[in-house]
């Protein structure tokens, strides 16, 4: 039973819906999501139905007009309704460069879904589930770039894990403001199981992070060993996508081991950062090594 604060409105009864006087409001419309999250109060609702029938407005139209609610309001109702969860700006603790979580309605976030649709068609359709992201340099802005591209993917109702595979200088748990105790690099070593260091991300209902974990002595060795593809085995039957984010290219050969195993990668490179004959070599050496590059990505962030 929910109960609004007012004498004026009565609970949701049987058939779904709030009545405010004569006027139902039915569950899970923009108005009940409004008066729910108090948005709005209960005497607002009555005006905002009153104007409604008189103009022939919309509820969220009617609630503009009337200045009760603000655009952004009427925008995290729709997400809600359509389960398109985002984060307005000071939620979630995450760091502001998730740029599909805090502005998805930008020019910005049209591109990651673009590349998201794309990386549907050319790899996900085929039925394999994991992906490596690379990059040349250590400053391109990669790890931004995957966790962006994870949030997009959950967005989509996917089943989204992103794997902090970068066992030397991981970022992806400063990102989403989690611990860094245990991760893979815990997982590998026999020291953790791996559903217990995965993190479900409360803000997005379809997205994990398994953080990078405690820093080894021996990255690539841990990255080389079987327990690699047995995780990896592992974790395609609980998600739909896998990103894995790895240390950059010219930083050692981690990220061609790792994706050595996975069998393919985007490549994602800087706009004034990344030189044309660092992305010919990084190209080549990756198709050597037997695993196929999607695509590429030009950033400027």
């Amino acid at each position: 039973m929910n109960n609004f604060g007012s004498s004026e409105t009565s609970n949701i009864n049987g058939s779904g819906f709030v009545k405010m006087n004569d006027t139902p409001i039915k569950k899970f419309s923009i108005g009940h999501i409004l008066l729910d999250s108090g948005k709005i109060t209960p005497i607002e609702a009555e005006r905002i139905l009153h104007l409604q029938k008189e103009s022939g407005l919309l509820f969220g139209e009617a609630a503009l007009k009337l200045g009760f609610v603000t655009e952004a309001d009427i925008q995290q109702v729709l997400a809600q309704q359509f389960d398109y969860p985002y984060l307005l700006p000071g939620e979630g603790s995450h760091s502001p460069g998730l740029v599909v979580a805090y502005q998805p309605f930008g020019n910005q976030v049209e591109i990651f879904r673009a590349i998201r649709s794309q990386l549907v068609l050319r790899w996900f359709s085929t039925g394999r589930k994991a992906l490596t992201v690379i990059g040349c340099n250590p400053n391109d802005g990669i790890s931004l770039f995957t966790s962006n591209l994870a949030v997009v993917f959950s967005q989509l109702g996917e089943r989204t894990l992103l794997v902090d595979a970068n066992l030397r200088c991981p970022q992806q748990h400063e990102i989403f403001n989690l611990k860094n105790k245990r991760g893979l690099s815990d997982v590998l070593a026999g020291r953790a199981n791996i559903f217990e260091v995965i993190s479900r991300i409360d803000s997005f209902i379809d997205l994990s992070v398994l953080p990078a974990g405690t820093l080894p002595p021996n990255p690539l060795e841990l990255l080389n060993r079987s327990s690699f593809d047995e995780l990896n085995i592992q974790l395609a039957k609980q998600f739909d996508v896998i990103l894995y984010d790895t240390l950059a290219f010219s930083s050692g050969v981690d990220a061609l081991t790792v994706t050595s195993r996975i069998g393919g990668t985007l490549v994602v490179v800087h706009e004034n950062d990344t030189r044309i004959n660092d992305i010919n070599v990084m190209n080549e050496q990756i198709k050597r090594s037997g695993a196929e590059v999607i695509g590429s990505v030009l950033i400027d962030f």
